[in-house]
């Protein structure tokens, strides 16, 4: 017979097991915020929340069920309660963390979600590893607000990775940068000088508009928005809107565009719309101390000069007109290759006075009168 005691027995026949060994056990009871665990040894182990995931707030009943079987990884023999110390959490970033240094070392793109906006960049999630990715690394151009990343999954690559240190830093920009190399060549390979093409706008300054074209920008230039005359791009456009124009030219990498497509030019029939002779109307432009110019249509202004803007004399053309006044006025003179056109309110009025007097004329009863003959008396 034995000499070895029951107990002795039994401890024979269980697994010993160490610090820092994989575990696998099944799962026998479930609280709130641990998981108790039979490993086959002779004390159970269990895995605090803390130890299961880095979300403090999670209720393991809702990720766990009793029989489960899991893995984890042994933080203590004896957590000091006679309990063993296990971390499921460790287990799987010890995990992730080599998937993240298979991705270094092969360059590989990873996708991932962003779970932090931190100071100076994101913090993306890898299972339960961590990856940084500096602000100066998140975009190609700069970023005021990186708020709009989070909960993004973003694609990236690793530049670094050194886990002893915690340090494993991302970068996105050249990922975007490649891209748009590779989009800008595709784009400059397609289009030609008069293509339509359709643009995001990217920016708005004094000057114009850049356009974004899916790999490189357009400058949409204040002269080229319109036939007529754009005081100020900020009114016209806003980041967002979506363009249609055309390319105007290509010099390198600069893309020229325009809205003031061919045949839409108000002066291509201006020759028969505003013939010496025809009686326009429009609306007051600009002043100026000379005159008025007067905007026929969108693109055609014409002069009407202090001289000719009443029959009587005229002092400043402020004491008459204002901007946005709607004036009618008589065509004196065209000129179509500089493309100037005067007008003539006295003319006109002159005209009419002359028509009036002309009707009042022919109205007026004639000089000769026919007298009755006055019979004598008998």
């Amino acid at each position: 017979m034995s000499d070895l005691s029951f107990e002795q027995m039994l401890e024979g026949t269980l697994k010993t097991i160490h610090t820092g060994e994989l575990v696998t056990g099944k799962v026998i009871d479930v609280k709130e915020d641990s998981i108790v665990l039979n490993v086959g040894y002779k004390s159970d182990g269990i895995i605090t929340r803390d130890e299961y995931s880095q979300d403090s707030n999670l209720d393991l009943r809702t990720v766990v069920k009793v029989g489960d079987e899991m893995e984890a990884k042994v933080l203590k023999v004896n957590d000091g309660e006679g309990q063993v110390a296990l971390s499921y959490r460790r287990l799987a970033q010890d995990r992730s963390n080599k998937r993240l240094e298979e991705a270094f070392n092969n360059k590989e793109v990873l996708k991932a979600k962003v779970v932090a906006v931190l100071d100076g960049g994101l913090s993306v999630a890898v299972e339960e590893s961590r990856v940084f990715i500096p602000a100066s690394l998140v975009s190609d151009s700069y970023e005021k607000n990186l708020q709009k990343y989070k909960d993004e999954e973003i694609e990236f690559v690793i530049i670094e990775f050194n886990p002893k240190r915690r340090r494993v830093i991302g970068d996105r920009k050249q990922l975007l940068v490649a891209k748009k190399q590779e989009l800008q060549k595709e784009l400059f390979a397609r289009i030609r000088l008069g293509d339509v093409v359709e643009g995001t706008v990217k920016n708005v300054t004094d000057f114009g508009a850049f356009i974004d074209l899916g790999g490189a920008d357009g400058l949409l230039h204040i002269s080229e928005m319109s036939w007529g005359r754009t005081e100020n791009p900020k009114k016209v456009f806003k980041s967002g809107d979506k363009v249609e124009a055309f390319i105007k030219d290509v010099s390198g990498d600069k893309i020229a565009l325009s809205l003031k497509f061919p045949d839409k030019n108000p002066w291509l029939d201006a020759g028969v719309k505003y013939a010496i002779g025809n009686v326009v109307s429009g609306t007051v432009a600009r002043m100026t101390d000379f005159g008025a110019f007067v905007e026929l249509e969108l693109g055609v202004d014409a002069l009407l000069h202090v001289s000719q803007i009443a029959v009587e004399h005229v002092d400043k053309p402020s004491d008459v007109l204002k901007v946005g006044d709607k004036v009618e006025a008589k065509i004196v003179d065209f000129n179509e290759e500089d493309k100037k056109i005067s007008l003539s309110v006295k003319a006109l009025k002159l005209e009419e006075a002359a028509k009036e007097q002309e009707v009042k004329n022919e109205e007026a009863p004639s000089e000769e009168t026919v007298t009755e003959e006055v019979k004598p008396e008998e």
